[in-house]
This record gives structure tokens, C-alpha cells and sequence, in this order.
């Protein structure tokens, strides 16, 4: 995500608890090495492992991503009320063109209007069959109280899944969520950031994360530089049942 910058529809089936789940301490630094198969590793032996771009990473070649046994990758799609990730098009389209599951996320900005925040990813990001639900990308607060983040972020939420008929995710860093998110978003996949290579956990009302960012200073073919790793946390079933479905 954009750590530069400081960093229901339904309700997703409970997730497989991992066996081994802890916090860093801290102490711990990201190494960006690779989470543990042992902690991460799904019921069925399939891996989910999938990177997140914006357009710091510049032109990536998406068909050596997958070949490089990503499974997934998030997009920055917009920002606030008016900005549109420059890269976002290109990746949305390439994305999909390389065989890899996409997802679009939205960077919020506590402060600004929710609702048309909301309105400018909706109007940018049009979701087709197989894609990944919509993400809220919450990791500053601007010096906006927790209660009013939680309410704009409550908003967001309810406008995007009435829109596209899914339940969106959240994402946030492990310490941003237990300041502002501690409680009320339970229902709603939590996409947490710690960088660690033991599972971190979740905290308030979430009892388990979906997808979980190890590292932000990964390396993978295709991509020049560092870039965000991911790993998606359950069965085949349960990814099945994540992604948008085909419309009536």
C-alpha cells in the first residue's frame, strides 16, 4: 500500500484458524523474507501468494509475475474524491490479461467527504466475475478523532457493497487498527499489515484476518524494486466463495 504517505452484500464464511498465531514484538524488523509455509500453508496445500502495486512500481510485467507463482494482486485504484492512481488502468486490465485474480483498493482520507469517496472508486472501478471484493485502505488519521474515522469508514463501506453487491475489506496496519478500528467492523474481512515472518493477530472484534501483508520490501519477478507481499489465509472453497460472482 502506500506506506509513503506514513502510512454486507455477505458475510465471509469463517476463516481456518492457524495454528502458531502471534505478534511481533517490538523489536522485530521486516525482513522481507518470505512467511513461513508451516504458519500460512491452506487445509488443501494450496498457497495463495499475491503482491499489491500502485504506481510507485512503475510498468510491471505481469505475465513474469505469474510466473513467478503469484496468485493474486490488489491495485490502487483511486484516492480521496478526485485522484485516480495513474497506473490503475493499465494494471486493472493487465492484471486479469496475465490469468492473475485482481483486486482494486481505495487509499481514504479521513476528513473528506466519505460519500463521495465512496461515489469516485464506484465510478472508477467497474468489477467483473472472479475479481476480489473492493478494499478500504485506512492508515492515517490526518488528526481526525477515531469515532468520526470509524463513521466515515462505516460509510464508505455500506455505499461500495450496495454498489457492487459484495462485502468489502478492510485494510490497515496492525497498530492503526487497535487505535481506530478496535471494534464494530468484525463483520467485514480484515486485510492486516505486519511485518513479520509469524502470523500476526487479529485484533478487537475480528477473530481471524483474511489476507495478511508479511512484507513490504518484497521482491518478485516482473516487478523492479521492492513491492508488497500478501498471502491469502483459508481453503480453495473459501477463495471460491470470496470473489465476485457471475451477475444474473
Amino acid at each position: 500500500m502506500d506506506f509513503n504517505r506514513v502510512r454486507q452484500g455477505v458475510v465471509f464464511a469463517i476463516l481456518l484458524v492457524l495454528p502458531a498465531c502471534g505478534q511481533r514484538s517490538a523489536t522485530d524488523q521486516d525482513t522481507g523474507s518470505e512467511a513461513s509455509m508451516e504458519t500460512t500453508a491452506t487445509v488443501d496445500s494450496v498457497r495463495y501468494e499475491g503482491i499489491d502495486v500502485s504506481h510507485y512500481q512503475g510498468d510491471v510485467d505481469w505475465a513474469a509475475v505469474k510466473a513467478a507463482g503469484i496468485t493474486f494482486a490488489f491495485a490502487k485504484a483511486t484516492q480521496g474524491t478526485a485522484e485516480v492512481d495513474p497506473k490503475f488502468a493499465q494494471n486493472w486490465a493487465a492484471i486479469k490479461a496475465a490469468g492473475l485474480t485482481r483486486g482494486a483498493y481505495h487509499f481514504f482520507d479521513p476528513g473528506v467527504d466519505a460519500e463521495k469517496q465512496a461515489e469516485h472508486f464506484i465510478a472508477t472501478v467497474q468489477l467483473e466475475a472472479g475479481d476480489l471484493p473492493p478494499v478500504i485502505d485506512i492508515e492515517v488519521s490526518e488528526g481526525v478523532s477515531a469515532e468520526d474515522i470509524d463513521q466515515d469508514i462505516q460509510i464508505w463501506l455500506t455505499k461500495v457493497a450496495e454498489a457492487y453487491g459484495v462485502t468489502p475489506i478492510i485494510y490497515s496496519d496492525l497498530s492503526f487498527l487497535r487505535e481506530n478500528l478496535a471494534s464494530g467492523f468484525g463483520a467485514y474481512p480484515l486485510w492486516i499489515a505486519e511485518y513479520s515472518s509469524t502470523p500476526p493477530t487479529a485484533p478487537g472484534a475480528w477473530k481471524e484476518w483474511l489476507f495478511w501483508q508479511y512484507s513490504q520490501s518484497g521482491s518478485v519477478s516482473g516487478v523492479d524494486g521492492n513491492v508488497d507481499r500478501d498471502v491469502f489465509k483459508g481453503t480453495t472453497a473459501q477463495w471460491e466463495q470470496l470473489l465476485t460472482p457471475a451477475s444474473n
